[in-house]
């Protein structure tokens, strides 16, 4: 059975807690993990983007000139595509982005992004997040007890509502505090370290089992 190092509020070793096989052990599947990722990203899209068509363009209800005699091409509105200011030729419109992903998929997306952070010692486990007080200098000083301070992106993942640790971390611009049953392909991929509780893990291999 796979396992994870645990460290006290302090960065030294505090033992060990064992994990699922299924979810921290898994073999990576990279066809799961870019189609879950991809879904993600394209369902963030609004889908507002709109440009005006020949019927939407105020003005030019007016032929600009007389059919014949002008020598030039005939005309029917100074709104036409082709003009300064006219509509906009096949331009995009609203529309829905949503990619649906399979439970299992999905699932197995998940297993494989935990797997490959542990395999790269990138999941740091704590006895416990609790701060004494809700301070951005206290959850700092955490970090650089635990040497990832300088990280260009820190995931805390959190089981329970923690409200000091969630006033202490929300000013920390390379910091995300994310709830359990939050947690997706995205964040885990774009982040260089985890850092989460033994309550906390097993609450999500509740979860995703």
């Amino acid at each position: 059975m796979a396992t994870l190092t645990v460290k006290n509020l302090n960065g030294a070793d505090a033992g060990t807690v064992e994990v699922s096989d299924v979810v921290f052990a898994a073999e990576p599947n990279k066809h799961a993990v870019r189609q879950t990722y991809l879904a993600y990203a394209a369902n963030q899209r609004q889908g507002t983007h709109a440009t005006k068509t020949r019927g939407q363009v105020s003005g030019g209800g007016r032929k600009p000139f007389k059919q014949k005699g002008t020598g030039r091409a005939r005309q029917g509105s100074i709104r036409a595509p082709h003009y300064r200011g006219g509509a906009i030729i096949f331009g995009p419109q609203p529309r829905s982005y949503h990619q649906k992903v399979n439970r299992k998929v999905k699932s197995l997306a998940l297993y494989s992004a935990l797997s490959d952070l542990r395999n790269q010692n990138r999941i740091i486990v704590l006895e416990s997040l609790d701060l004494p007080a809700p301070k951005t200098k206290e959850f700092v000083s955490l970090l650089g007890r635990l040497g990832i301070a300088d990280a260009r992106k820190v995931v805390v993942l959190t089981g329970d509502s923690n409200e000091n640790l969630s006033l202490a971390a929300r000013n920390v611009p390379n910091t995300m505090v994310l709830p359990l049953n939050n947690i997706n392909v995205f964040e885990l991929l774009t982040c260089d370290y985890i850092v989460t509780t033994s309550k906390s893990v097993k609450m999500l291999e509740d979860l995703l089992t």
